[in-house]
């Protein structure tokens, strides 16, 4: 890459190198939002509440559009997308499906659409027969782990996204992994994509050791690949070093074939810039193989997600 140096532990590649040398990087998971249409609820979440999973999003309580998405890719060689449902409370899901096909079909991004319906609902299935007159959705994400993945409307659910060739984007900790191992188990032919690495919360050495044992059980299931995105959520002040053991735990627990990268944009856009991130994704891999540094940038993405 260049004597570019790695300030506070984070590379700066590509202000060393022409950005069209970068192996291509393909963003896993992100979002938008235009708060003038609607908002997320958690958004509102200030300092001092219970449940905030951060302490403020002041600074990215404004519209996030996709050119300020576009303007943050720039530098990183980003060549497709994903867009991640962004929690709306209140909305017709289908709403924010089509308000993103939009984008998608004037801009060219997100090239995949993973959207929200209620699994358990009893209108599962008019829900995603809606969702995919979209062409660029690709799935569903449920914030649910753990039992509750096994409960009886919610697999009905499951079987549903199945018969409709989609995917399932899932969102656990350790501690529900065991549970969404025997999800897994029960619809081999269900493509499973586990979010922001499995949620690491804390950063001691014990809770690494439940975390990776975790992650290697539900591994097994071969349906089941890894993004690794959303570090900074419980490491602000990420560096590179700081977040390298979380990162090749995946690589290690799923494999270079099934493991890829992501950002969480724009919430962890509260932690980093964009390129500060992907450089750093780029430090970690650097000694891998040219294909396998491939794969993990960009061509596991565009497969699982069905970008080609």
């Amino acid at each position: 890459m260049g004597d570019c140096g790695t300030p506070n532990g984070r590379p700066q590649s590509t202000a060393c190198v022409h950005v069209t040398d970068l192996i291509p990087f393909i963003d896993a998971h992100h979002h938008l939002w235009d708060l003038d249409r609607f908002s997320p609820s958690w958004l509102e979440q200030k300092d001092g509440d219970d449940d905030a999973l951060i302490s403020d999003y002041a600074p990215i309580r404004q519209p996030y559009l996709i050119n300020d998405l576009l303007a943050d890719f720039a530098g990183s060689n980003v060549v497709k997308s994903v867009h991640i449902q962004t929690g709306y409370s209140n909305l017709d899901p289908v709403e924010e499906t089509a308000w993103l096909q939009g984008i998608a079909d004037a801009h060219g991004y997100p090239h995949g659409i993973i959207a929200h319906t209620d699994l358990s609902s009893e209108s599962v299935t008019k829900d995603l027969e809606q969702h995919t007159q979209y062409a660029n959705m690709r799935g569903i994400r449920n914030l649910v782990q753990g039992e509750d993945l096994l409960a009886p409307t919610f697999l009905r659910g499951l079987a549903a996204l199945n018969e409709s060739n989609l995917i399932y984007d899932l969102s656990t900790t350790w501690e529900g992994m065991d549970g969404a191992r025997r999800m897994a188990d029960q619809f081999p032919d269900l493509q499973i994509v586990l979010g922001h690495a499995g949620f690491p919360a804390e950063r001691s050495d014990d809770y690494f050791a439940a975390w990776r044992n975790s992650m290697a059980v539900l591994a097994e299931a071969p349906n089941v690949s890894a993004k690794i995105s959303g570090l900074g959520l419980a490491d602000h002040n990420w560096t590179t070093d700081s977040i390298r053991p979380w990162v090749m735990g995946v690589i290690e627990a799923f494999g270079v074939e099934r493991s890829m990268f992501a950002t969480n944009w724009p919430v962890d856009k509260l932690f980093s810039s964009y390129q500060a991130l992907v450089d750093a994704y780029r430090s970690i891999t650097a000694d891998f193989s040219q294909s396998e540094q491939n794969a993990l940038l960009w061509q596991n993405a565009e497969r699982y997600y069905r970008l080609a």
